[in-house]
């Protein structure tokens, strides 16, 4: 059974922050809350922790997996930005946005779609989340924790543990942070296209789904 924490959602504590990060360093993977819903996490690097998000998920590499950047300077490390770019994610974050972006040259290729050579990233506005990401200092591989077959994503911190059992390592719980995912925006042709409605709004800056 996974080891759970109880977080403070606005003062989350050093000591399980610290606990937390010593997990996913350590190859474990982690359930943690963000400002959409909670979401699965593992260092980036980590292949096997990787694996075992997807097998959670029941996606394969075709599925987007989410880098989670403390800023827009993390989001520049991994992805191309041009102008027009980087003052739309500057608009928009931090907040429950995920931009699917180019990824530069030092993004190993298992973190790509595999066609189209993208990657998503965002960066939380969530007190737990930016604290684990400044302890961690790099960005998170995440997915939202959607298990096969349910219709939304899991919000009580019992019922994750009941359901995923010994899948993660670790669940921090900061309590009900919604149901409902990121808004996702593809910023890889032309213009911004929404790809999926989400939690975040885009209508003031009339992006077209």
């Amino acid at each position: 059974m996974a080891q759970l924490f109880s977080v403070h959602p606005d003062n989350p504590q050093p000591r399980l922050i610290r606990l937390a990060a010593d997990i996913i360093r350590d190859g474990g993977v982690i359930v943690y809350p963000t400002d959409s819903c909670y979401a699965l996490g593992c260092r980036i690097g980590d292949k096997a922790a990787m694996q075992r998000i997807r097998a959670i998920r029941d996606v394969d590499e075709r599925h987007h997996l989410s880098l989670v950047c403390r800023d827009l300077a993390e989001i520049a490390q991994y992805a191309r930005v041009d102008n027009s770019q980087f003052r739309l994610l500057k608009t928009l974050t931090p907040g429950s946005y995920t931009f699917l972006l180019k990824a530069t040259r030092e993004v190993p290729k298992r973190l790509m779609h595999p066609s189209r050579r993208t990657i998503g990233l965002r960066v939380p506005d969530h007190a737990v989340a930016q604290a684990l990401l400044a302890e961690l200092r790099e960005p998170l591989l995440s997915s939202t924790l959607l298990l096969p077959g349910d219709d939304a994503p899991l919000n009580d911190a019992d019922d994750i543990r009941d359901r995923l059992g010994s899948a993660v390592d670790a669940v921090l719980d900061a309590g009900s942070c919604g149901i409902t995912p990121t808004t996702v925006v593809d910023l890889t042709g032309d213009a911004p296209v929404i790809t999926r409605a989400g939690k975040g709004d885009v209508d003031a800056l009339g992006i077209e789904a």
